[in-house]
């Protein structure tokens, strides 16, 4: 995340990583402020055993678009509500890539959903992710 303020907006994402068991980790470095820290964490992420990266950021959001670029694995955006525009910036910021740069984009502040899209991905080649993920589906007609 871009900011140790957003982490009450991020922190659902924390707890349904958890939920699926999934292994993560939580950061916080800017784009901005500290461009050096994104460069060298994107491009060792999938070196590191990464499948995907979910970033939230508020405001400017340019995150996720500069994760985006340093890396081949899915990056998922988190538009977060500041400043005047209540996250409207940061949602045009986060969605609106260039060709070849995907950024896959969830709603203002939805970083459960972020993590279920994650543990999507990560299912596809994880069976026991899978199977959580099955679970919880299931449990919504039970």
């Amino acid at each position: 995340m871009g900011s140790d303020k957003d982490m009450n907006v991020m922190q659902p994402a924390s707890d349904v990583l958890t939920d699926m068991g999934v292994e993560h980790e939580v950061h916080v470095m800017s784009a901005h402020r500290n461009p050096e820290a994104v460069s060298s964490f994107a491009r060792a992420a999938r070196d590191n055993g990464f499948g995907a990266i979910i970033c939230g950021a508020g405001k400017a959001a340019h995150l996720a678009g500069a994760v985006a670029a340093l890396t081949t694995i899915p990056v998922i955006g988190v538009p977060i509500a500041a400043g005047a525009l209540k996250g409207i910036d940061a949602l045009y910021a986060t969605v609106q890539m260039p060709t070849g740069i995907p950024v896959a984009t969830v709603a203002i502040d939805s970083a459960a959903n972020a993590a279920y899209l994650a543990a999507s991905i990560l299912s596809l080649h994880d069976e026991a992710v899978a199977g959580r993920l099955a679970t919880y589906r299931q449990s919504w007609t039970s």
